[in-house]
Parts: structure tokens; C-alpha cells; sequence
């Protein structure tokens, strides 16, 4: 295969290398719902960085009256809190100012989805964290899956309340790691009922309505396939970055070769259950080459096509380039696509000695993908 300069994987490239520079590191300990131990792994593994000498302060931890948490931070400096009276009342706050003036290598920020009281620099938690970040301190945080922007109507829906606290996705891209806390819901409702998560009647009340076990078992899907994309991202960058073109069978990818042809629906289609049986991404792509001399109207099929893609849950893009094959290839090997679905027209024999066929020519120089190949009469596919 060819190598060519992809502009997008060197901007991704530059604007990793840039971030690796500049700013503290951030690490996120992800859980599906409360409870499932995310306060006591964050203060667990500063406790082992501690011993190595790291200088570490605890910013604010929400122990929620657990033995197990309060034991922890009698390991750690606790910056007192910040007391803000509004309204009659006293509400007690994490302290930014004292935290940037007490500058350790890293800080604790427990919850990062809190809103702050009124008057507060910020008015959410998550850019006091952001804050630290770009003073060049390293931040530990929790967060729980409900909580991410992109997710709460999906949450809404399993839940059947509205989400009230939500944290931009693009502090999910900042983190440098972003860590699965994981408890199955029978062993979440089981601490639950012991007063392990609240006290005795919020926890009553919490059982009848969030902590239903089906909801549980949602909320968990979600974090899973969160942190999963999140690892598949990482994975990507590292082969685009390090210029690795053989595919790594770290997760099913399926990359379906669409045209102006009615055809083309059928695969579309074809890919999209195939995807969603397997639970994998998949993407679609035209290849805009002078080779073929498409029409205006040939090409308008096409893109309406991706669209048709684009709706059922893929990504597209439109690739140019003079050899069809090699585009398809040198694609699939960046995006480590393990699967490419692909149209075959039945033809003469003969004609095969004149023209080259698509589908036949992808799959001798495939390699380790595999393909997938669909045959079937047009004029059919045109009724669909």
C-alpha cells in the first residue's frame, strides 16, 4: 500500500502531542450509578501514590457516612472547605483559591458533576477541575455515567426523570485516563440495603425509584460501552500515530463500499443489522474517482445513500483517489476495520477479461480483513 500524509491523523497527532505538554494529568473514575465504589478507588490508589512520595491533598471527598471512606482520608491532607452563606443558609464548597495557592502534584476533587453554590467562581465543579487542569495540577475525579451531556436523555428514558447535572462530553476527551468502577446491580442493591450507598430512609427511597435493578443494569451497559469507546479511541490514535497498518483484532469494525446504485441500499441495510448483531461500529464510504465517469445525478445517488448510512448509525466519508482498491485498503487499515461489506455484480465470464471486478480485486489484496460479499439481481433491488 501507498503511504499518503492524512492532514486529519497529523492534526490529531499535533493536538495530542500539544496536550501532553501543557496542563496537569486527569484521571476520571467512571461508574453506572452511586455507591458502586468510585470515591474509595480514587482515594485507594492516591494512598499508593502517596507512598511513592507524590504530594497529594485531598480537595473534597463525599464520604456519605461510609466507615471505609472516612478511614481513607484520615491517610491524607484535607483542605478545609470554603463556607458560602446564601440565603440564610451555609453551604460548604470546595475551596479553589485554596487549592491553587496549596499547588500540590495532585489533588482529590470528589463528584465532578456538582453544581456550585451561588456566587462561587464557577458555577459547576467540573471547571474548577478544568482550572487545576491548566495550572498544571493532576486531578482524580468521579463521575457517574448519568452525568455526561451526550448520554442524559438516553438516562431520561431509563430512568424516567430528567437529568439536572451534566458534564460536557469534551472533559471525557481531556482526561488522560478514564477508569471503569464496576459492580454488578445485585451486589450495588445488596450494599444498598446494608446502608452502604445512603442512610437507611433515603436508601428506601432511592430503591423504589433509581435503584431498580433494570435501571441498574442500563446505567451499567452505558458505562461499559462508554469506557469501551474510550479504549477503542485510544487504540486508534496509538496505530495512526505510530503508523501501524496491519489490523489489531481488538473490536469488530465493519466499513461498507456504497455507489450510485440501487443496489447499495441493500447493503447499507445488510451492514447495519450485521453491526448492531455484533454490537460493533461500522462505517460507510464512496470513492469519488475520475476513473469512473459518474454523473452529476449518479453521484447526488450516492451521497443520498451515505445519508441512508448516516441515519441508521454510521459514520461516512467520501474518499478521491484514482485506484478505487487502494483507497478502500488504505482506509480500512487506518481505521483498523476488520470487516468490508461489498456489492458484486454478476457478469459474463468474459467480460471479467476486459474489466476488472471490484469485489474480486478487494479480496485479493484484503489481506488479514475479511470480506463480506453481497450478490443479487438489480432490478429488484430497484423495487425495494
Amino acid at each position: 500500500m501507498e503511504e499518503r500524509p492524512n492532514p486529519d491523523r497529523l492534526l490529531k497527532r499535533v493536538k495530542e502531542e500539544e496536550y501532553q505538554q501543557k496542563g496537569g494529568k486527569f484521571k476520571i473514575y467512571l461508574g453506572a450509578a452511586p455507591g458502586v465504589g468510585k470515591t474509595y478507588m480514587m482515594l485507594h490508589d492516591a494512598l499508593a501514590q502517596r507512598e511513592r512520595g507524590v504530594d497529594v491533598v485531598v480537595g473534597i471527598a463525599e464520604s456519605h457516612g461510609r466507615e471505609e471512606i472516612e478511614s481513607l482520608l484520615k491517610n491524607f491532607e484535607v483542605l478545609p472547605r470554603q463556607i458560602i452563606e446564601y440565603k440564610g443558609q451555609k453551604l460548604s464548597e470546595f475551596d479553589l483559591d485554596a487549592a491553587l495557592k496549596r499547588n500540590p502534584q495532585l489533588i482529590l476533587v470528589d463528584e465532578m458533576a456538582h453544581t456550585n453554590a451561588p456566587t462561587s467562581r464557577h458555577k459547576k465543579r467540573w471547571q474548577d477541575i478544568k482550572e487545576l487542569i491548566d495550572r498544571e495540577i493532576n486531578v482524580y475525579t468521579t463521575l457517574n455515567v448519568q452525568h455526561i451531556e451526550s448520554l442524559s436523555d438516553d438516562v431520561s428514558q431509563i430512568i424516567h426523570a430528567p437529568v439536572t447535572e451534566t458534564i460536557p462530553d469534551s472533559m471525557l476527551e481531556r482526561a488522560d485516563i478514564i477508569e471503569l468502577v464496576d459492580l454488578p446491580p445485585e451486589d450495588l442493591l445488596k450494599r444498598l440495603q446494608e446502608g452502604k450507598v445512603y442512610f437507611p430512609q433515603r436508601a428506601e427511597l432511592a430503591q423504589k425509584h433509581f435503584f431498580r435493578k433494570g435501571n441498574l443494569t442500563a446505567l451499567r451497559e452505558l458505562a461499559l460501552r462508554t469506557t469501551a469507546q474510550r479504549v477503542g479511541t485510544q487504540v486508534l490514535l496509538y496505530r495512526q500515530g505510530e503508523g501501524i497498518h496491519y489490523i489489531w483484532p481488538t473490536k469488530e469494525k465493519i466499513l461498507v463500499c456504497v455507489g450510485p446504485g440501487p443496489e447499495s441500499i441493500n447493503l447499507i441495510r445488510a451492514a447495519c443489522r450485521a453491526a448492531n448483531n455484533a454490537k460493533a461500529d461500522w462505517m460507510a464510504v464512496y470513492v469519488d474517482t475520475a476513473r469512473i465517469p459518474y454523473t452529476e445525478e449518479e453521484r447526488n445517488h450516492a451521497i443520498q445513500h451515505l445519508r441512508l448510512a448516516e441515519q441508521l448509525g454510521a459514520r461516512t466519508r467520501i474518499l478521491t483517489g484514482y485506484d478505487i482498491v487502494n483507497e478502500i485498503l488504505n482506509f480500512s487499515h487506518e481505521e483498523n476495520v476488520t470487516l468490508i461489506m461489498i456489492w458484486k455484480h454478476i457478469r459474463p465470464r468474459w467480460r471479467n477479461l476486459f474489466r476488472r471486478n471490484l469485489s474480486d480485486e478487494i479480496v485479493r489484496h484484503s489481506g488479514e480483513i475479511d470480506v463480506y460479499i453481497m450478490t443479487g439481481n438489480i432490478e429488484k433491488s430497484k423495487k425495494n
